[in-house]
């Protein structure tokens, strides 16, 4: 099976979510001094961030992310992997509008305007 059947753009950004929302925890379980659950948080934003540079590398490979996010999810991921799922969202964002953009101008050219 490859790649580009089973990695999409859209398992990606919601892997991603899903890896900022375990950092969250971990944060607040350090903030607010909860032990326990800290370090099963930490334990999984650790091999959360393996597998989401594996994954990364991966969908840079079959070109299904650009290269902007792909250092985001995984050098920043890191220590920070609200970056990355921005950078999801922002590319979601820059996509529909190039789509939108093309439909508004092949709905023109169509009219004979």
């Amino acid at each position: 099976m490859s790649s580009a059947n089973w990695l999409t753009f859209e398992r990606l950004k919601w892997a991603s979510f899903a890896h900022s929302t375990i950092y969250l925890c971990l944060l607040v379980c350090w903030i607010g001094g909860i032990d326990g659950p800290k370090t099963v948080f930490g334990w999984a934003h650790g091999i959360g961030w393996i597998i989401m540079c594996v994954l990364t590398v991966i969908a840079l490979h079959a070109r299904v992310i650009s290269m902007r996010i792909g250092v985001a999810v995984a050098v920043i991921g890191a220590i920070g992997p609200f970056v990355g799922s921005y950078e999801f969202v922002r590319e979601e964002r820059r996509r529909s509008a190039r789509r939108a953009d093309g439909t508004a101008r092949y709905s023109q050219a169509s009219d004979g305007s």
